[in-house]
């Protein structure tokens, strides 16, 4: 695997990132996992193995859909519900016939993102939930329902709303008790701006692991530690679309679970059936249930990713695949954002890396390639 450690440190001088993690699993077993690089620019500071970064919309996989996912196995909600028949405030919108289903899979026909922080900010912290879901009740649809498919934060938004309706609980304490605790996961969690800091030291501690992102314009500092989404910082850091945070191997903790239940092995916590439903590909879209699949052509998973494949990109730099056929989990997280988010090398970037880490894998094990198409 020399050449794809070769490879991330090509592309730490090429500029496409300051700094990253990549792990590879295959099989249950550990085929690659380093550090590369610097957390932050400034202090020079080394990105380590168990380094915490801002994942951004994978928080979309790996909390709100998983919440879905958990509920639904409960009985708690079905995915073919509307929006009319779980929240009283779109009972009189466009969007009352709108599927839990539809919103999963972004066909919900919402548009993709609205910068609802410029106006959040101007109302007291304790008001800006409220505000936010007056603003997702009023929201148009930009396209019918179910016609099209239109990858959309909102969309996400509104899920996490009715999980806290269903569930009584928060998103964050949702998941973190419900999936990551009984999995033994603690470093994936939501930083929450807006909690007091009692546990000072401890806080500083994992303070101390994370990376830093974009040099924010408008909030004019560099962020470290705060989500980077403006939307979900505005609300105090805990959103359905953006919010979550981790390491490497906590992320592979939980990619485990779901490709147990892919494979219809025995899982923990995760209902294998209903995951497998929510995987399931209908018509052309390449988004399933909460991830993401590969595109015909040009896919940021590479060309030898099969088409029972799931995973999910993050803007601040992130993703992860996870291929039930060749049981390879791979795992890149990188600060590509820091310090401006204008830097787009990572899309070039990915699929090279996830095509040479497939060949290097694959190859060592004297699979056939071509086998996993």
């Amino acid at each position: 695997m020399d050449a794809v450690s070769e490879r991330m440190k090509k592309g730490i001088e090429q500029g496409v990132f300051p700094g990253g993690v990549l792990l590879v699993q295959e099989a249950r077993r550990t085929r690659f996992f380093e550090a590369f690089g610097v957390s932050d620019i400034g202090s020079g500071q080394p990105v380590k193995k168990n380094s915490l970064f801002d994942l951004a919309s994978l928080t979309k996989p790996l909390a709100t859909a998983l919440a879905f996912a958990k509920l639904v196995a409960e009985g708690k909600v079905r995915t073919g519900q509307t929006l009319s028949s779980l929240i009283n405030a779109f009972s009189r919108t466009d969007k009352a016939g709108v599927t839990v289903e539809q919103l999963l899979r972004h066909k919900s026909g919402l548009p993709a993102h609205r910068p609802y922080y410029e106006h959040l900010v101007f109302h007291p912290r304790r008001e800006r939930e409220k505000v936010l879901r007056e603003f997702l009740a009023a929201e148009p649809l930009v396209n019918r329902p179910g016609k099209t498919c239109l990858y959309s934060d909102i969309g996400y938004m509104i899920l996490a709303w009715i999980v806290e309706d269903v569930s009584g609980v928060r998103l964050d304490r949702y998941v973190e008790n419900e999936i990551y605790k009984p999995l033994g996961i603690r470093d994936l969690f939501f930083a929450d701006r807006f909690a007091s800091r009692i546990d000072g030291g401890a806080f500083q501690k994992t303070h101390d692991r994370m990376v830093s992102t974009e040099n924010c314009r408008w909030r004019e500092k560099v962020l470290r530690g705060e989500v980077h989404d403006d939307n979900a910082w505005a609300v105090g850091g805990v959103a359905g679309h953006a919010g979550l945070f981790g390491s490497a191997d906590a992320v592979l903790k939980l990619a485990e679970e779901i490709l147990g239940a892919l494979q219809e092995r025995r899982t923990t916590v995760l209902d294998g059936r209903v995951i497998r439903k929510f995987a399931e590909k209908k018509g052309s879209f390449s988004h399933v249930a909460g991830f993401d699949t590969p595109s015909i052509a040009g896919s940021a998973a590479g060309k030898y990713a099969s088409s029972s494949t799931v995973g999910h990109l993050g803007f601040t730099g992130t993703s992860f695949w996870i291929d039930p056929v060749s049981s390879v989990i791979v795992i890149l997280l990188t600060n590509r954002v820091h310090p401006l988010r204008e830097n787009n090398a990572i899309r070039f970037f990915r699929p090279q890396l996830h095509d040479l880490v497939m060949e290097r894998v694959l190859g060592k094990t004297g699979k056939n390639i071509k086998d996993c198409k």
